[in-house]
């Protein structure tokens, strides 16, 4: 199978993505308005500048707390049982922060993640505190 081919597969999915969140945002909420003016130039450059820094993004599948002496007692075969059933959505992290909620995809052998819950800017300000 070509790159081509695991290209055009993944922009369908990606496709279909935006399908599905444009269906969802044809619904206006009179809370998610934008009544503010316009930026100014100087606003909308500080804008474009932080919009450019990047991000470590991961997605988290589990976690286990285990000793240092069982640590150095893995090798390959070894289980580590995490913290988490199977099934569970995995955690979506930006630079460590809690951003959403996801289940793997997987598309021509490659995987992926399909965002299931995202988390709301107000909750994540709220964690910060």
């Amino acid at each position: 199978m070509s790159e081509e081919d695991i290209g055009d597969d993944w922009a369908a999915a990606m496709a279909e993505q935006v399908e599905e969140e444009a269906a969802a945002q044809a619904v206006e909420l009179d809370e998610l308005k934008d009544e503010s003016s316009p930026l100014s130039d100087e606003e909308q450059a500080k804008l474009d500048s932080i919009l450019d820094i990047p991000v470590t993004i991961s997605m988290e599948v589990g976690r286990s707390f285990i000793s240092i002496r069982n640590l150095l007692q893995l090798n390959q075969g070894s289980v580590v049982e995490l913290d988490r059933v199977a099934g569970e959505p995995l955690d979506v992290m930006v630079n460590g922060t809690l951003i959403a909620h996801g289940e793997v995809v997987v598309v021509n052998d490659k995987f992926g993640i399909r965002l299931t819950d995202v988390i709301s800017q107000t909750e994540r300000i709220k964690k910060l505190k």
